[in-house]
């Protein structure tokens, strides 16, 4: 079971289309699992945290530069958050209380922007003009790290900023 629960953690990220079929192949002792995991087996998220679909979120309560956000994150043995749908958006949009940072960086390639755990940028909420590296202008830096603006609408909040800014930031784990 422990190990059908790993790979049912895996399904909140497929096609539900993906997943019947899988079980089709796999036969029927497999959905008996699945059943016990989705409808039966307590997932949970650790004190602080909030669930949404399959992840846990925490707002962090100090504030300090991308990297100082992205190791408390991996102490918790979590990422900084990856948003990879308009529905994970809007939820992540209503936790932030100030500017918060995001797993988002250009760090290795100036322009082209992935999360923290390697993933490719897929969805983009981009603040109008944004990702703009303080339009070239030496005196800002480099503006290499993505966050959230707090008070805008979640379908255009991100901008990028210098990655020693300080700002709280929102980890984000498997339930």
């Amino acid at each position: 079971l422990i190990e059908t629960y790993s790979l049912l953690s895996l399904f909140c990220f497929l096609n539900p289309l993906s997943v019947v079929q899988y079980i089709m192949v796999h036969g029927s002792g497999l959905i008996l699992n699945i059943f016990y995991v989705l409808f039966l087996a307590e997932k949970s998220c650790p004190a602080g945290w909030t669930m949404f679909r399959c992840s846990c979120y925490l707002l962090s309560t100090q504030a300090g530069s991308w990297d100082k956000g992205r190791q408390d994150c991996r102490d918790r043995e979590a990422e900084l958050v990856t948003i990879d749908s308009y529905e994970e958006q809007v939820f992540v949009s209503a936790l932030n209380e100030k500017d918060t940072w995001l797993g988002l960086n250009d760090i290795e390639t100036e322009g082209t922007w992935k999360w923290a755990d390697g993933t490719a940028l897929t969805v983009k909420y981009w603040f109008p003009g944004e990702p703009n590296n303080a339009n070239g202008d030496p005196q800002y830096g480099e503006e290499d790290c993505g966050h959230l603006y707090h008070a805008t609408k979640a379908d255009g909040n991100w901008n990028d900023l210098r990655c020693n800014s300080i700002l709280q930031w929102i980890c984000e784990k498997m339930a």
